[in-house]
């Protein structure tokens, strides 16, 4: 494992371990942290949410956290207050796992920068 790969799980392990803190659970995988900022970004509080809701607030999470790095870009919200994002530059073709590695690097930025959580 090179140094950078080390540095990506203690700071995973530390972002897990925050929002376990702040939620009183730890979330189970990067779905479930994905979930947390879809949650966030469209700012209605604890509501219940449909399955396709559910699907939605990732896609948002995913679209906001990448937006960092200017691959998506904010378009405006919908009627209902939901975000809507456009691609500004297309992600490059990745395996699993690598994808898994960029989401991971942009959700621990979104919390440091965005949230300032660690």
């Amino acid at each position: 494992m090179t140094n950078v790969d080390e540095q990506l799980v203690e700071e995973w392990e530390e972002l897990l371990n925050v929002l376990e803190k702040v939620l009183g659970k730890r979330p189970a995988d990067l779905n479930g942290v994905l979930f947390l900022i879809g949650v966030q970004e469209l700012g209605k509080g604890p509501i219940t949410f449909t399955k396709e809701q559910k699907q939605d607030l990732m896609h948002i999470a995913i679209c906001k956290v990448l937006s960092l790095s200017g691959f998506y870009e904010l378009e405006g919200l919908d009627k209902d207050g939901w975000p809507h994002w456009r691609v500004v530059e297309k992600l490059p073709h990745f395996s699993l796992i690598s994808q898994e590695t960029l989401l991971k690097m942009h959700v621990i930025r979104y919390f440091k920068e965005e949230l300032e959580f660690f």
